[in-house]
């Protein structure tokens, strides 16, 4: 299954270029009106590149009217979880928002897509009944994205962004540095004395949580005297969790999510452990809705209205046919924030 229903291989400027026997820069200057005097593109060139480009039917696809220059001005967004639940809201309503602003800078519509089924669990993008010959390109949010779905947009070459690092090879993405923040607040908390600790993460193996993961890991065995108890959680039995976390003796506790942190954070106000004399706790992403605390937690904020805007915009540029987006520049990490809360603080010397 493809993205396109046109039969055979998407055609590309390179492809025209090879059937009429030029470079691709000249099929360019052809597509954006500057084939004249100026470019010295002879007139006889001009027209076979043009009468290839009507022979392939290029222009009439929306792929090649965008690297005509005259695309919808339509980016598709497409979610790999449901966006607006209230359970995803602190991570998705920054990113809409900084996809807005973008967008709207550009001059660009926005086209949600929500037509896509839901299987093992999961949104497919690329399914029979897709709209992506709609949209000039399309930028793909999730915790989680399907790899396989990513390779086959690279193969195909269909116009796209992630938001967030992706492992597939050829992926073009905007991403938050998680792991050289994680690894600045597992040193600050070292430097105040800590040397346990237990971190309590989701289960998911999107790569926003694995870069927390490696972080915590790396700075740990940097340290050498330092040790960490690891703690998946589905967020259903934060009792468990918060048991697990006393058990193991550790004076830091670091919380994947700011909700996750809410719930030990009830635990530990009913079993009387004041935080942060007895217990510091991190957060590792930052507070969009109302918390249910009345403590300003410290934590690690990813710049994720950025990340979607600088996202939107890296697409646009990827849509530009005068524009070469470099590798260095089609993967793009952002640095994380750290507030300095009031939930850590240094190690409570023992009697």
């Amino acid at each position: 299954m493809t993205i396109s229903k046109a039969p055979g291989p998407r055609m590309t400027q390179r492809r025209i270029a090879e059937l009429v026997g030029v470079s691709q820069a000249t099929v360019s200057l052809v597509l954006n009106g500057k084939a004249d005097e100026a470019s010295r593109i002879p007139a006889a060139t001009r027209d076979r590149v043009l009468e290839v480009i009507r022979e392939t039917r290029y222009v009439a696809d929306p792929a090649a009217r965008r690297l005509a220059g005259v695309g919808n001005k339509i980016l598709g967004v497409f979610t790999y979880e449901s966006a607006f639940p209230t359970a995803t809201q602190d991570f998705y309503t920054p990113l809409l928002t900084g996809i807005e602003a973008a967008a709207e800078e550009l001059g660009c519509d926005l086209l949600l897509l929500t037509s896509a089924p839901v299987i093992d669990g999961r949104r497919r993008l690329l399914h029979e009944q897709n709209r992506l010959g709609l949209v000039d390109g399309c930028l793909l949010l999730g915790l989680e994205m399907d790899t396989a779905e990513l390779e086959q947009l690279v193969a195909e070459g269909f116009p796209f962004v992630a938001i967030g690092r992706r492992e597939a090879q050829g992926v073009p993405y905007v991403g938050a540095d998680y792991v050289g923040g994680t690894a600045e607040l597992v040193r600050r908390a070292y430097a105040l004395g800590h040397r346990r600790f237990a971190y309590v993460h989701l289960t998911s193996t999107g790569e926003s949580i694995l870069d927390r993961q490696r972080g915590l890991h790396e700075e740990i065995a940097a340290l050498g005297d330092a040790t960490v108890l690891m703690r998946p959680s589905d967020g259903t039995d934060s009792s468990a969790d918060w048991r697990a976390v006393r058990d193991s003796g550790a004076t830091v506790l670091i919380a994947e999510t700011v909700r996750i942190a809410d719930d030990l954070l009830d635990h530990a106000k009913a079993d009387g452990v004041d935080v942060p004399s007895d217990l510091s706790v991190i957060a590792l992403g930052d507070v969009t809705t109302a918390s249910r605390q009345d403590v300003d937690l410290t934590r690690l904020v990813p710049p994720r209205t950025l990340l979607a805007s600088e996202a939107t915009l890296l697409l646009a540029r990827i849509l530009d046919p005068s524009h070469e987006v470099s590798p260095e520049e089609a993967r793009t990490l952002l640095d994380c924030a750290i507030v300095d809360g009031a939930t850590l603080a240094p190690l409570r010397a023992t009697p």
